[in-house]
């Protein structure tokens, strides 16, 4: 994917944005979960309207990645509360980092985590943290090779399913 590209979201970005976390998740999750549990969430939790208000949001960051002209992927950082492990180290969260299906395997989930590592080292940062699904196992191991480490565990909601995600951390 030669003509890869990434660039920092703007405001008028928030509908694609949106579409793209609502398309990414689904991809990613649907077929690990039932219709229920999905529908439930996407229609309380994770809607258009919820999604496009993050944009605006102080804290947030969100990496937008383009194959051409097309939105191919997207990520999010923000500052947030450290969760219990990380005391109060000064830290950014990657609150999600996908790929379309189509773009999977093609380095953009790469480049996507390359550019928060240096926005992460840009802002100070010491730690850079995320949670993942425990049985996400691709994910798992791309963070792994990244050098993302298990420090902790919580809770993560699906409709009336709670879930088990690793909480990962990289010392930057």
């Amino acid at each position: 994917m030669s003509s890869l590209t990434i660039r920092y979201a703007l405001p008028e970005d928030a509908e694609l944005i949106a579409e793209l976390s609502q398309q990414t998740f689904l991809e990613t999750f649907a077929d690990q979960n039932s219709k229920e549990n999905m529908d439930k969430f996407m229609k309380e939790t994770f809607t258009r309207e919820a999604l496009i208000n993050e944009v605006g949001i102080p804290g947030n960051i969100f990496l937008l990645a383009f194959n051409e002209n097309k939105a191919v992927g997207y990520a999010r950082v923000r500052e947030s509360d450290n969760p219990p492990g990380l005391a109060n180290s000064p830290a950014f969260e990657i609150a999600r980092i996908y790929a379309t299906a189509g773009a999977i395997g093609t380095g953009v989930g790469k480049r996507l985590m390359q550019h928060c590592i240096d926005l992460s080292r840009e802002k100070g940062k010491e730690i850079l943290w995320l949670g993942v699904w425990e049985h996400n196992q691709r994910a798992i191991d791309f963070y792994k090779k990244w050098g993302f480490e298990k420090f902790s565990t919580h809770t993560f909601m699906l409709g009336d399913d709670p879930q088990t995600d690793w909480l990962m951390k990289k010392k930057l």
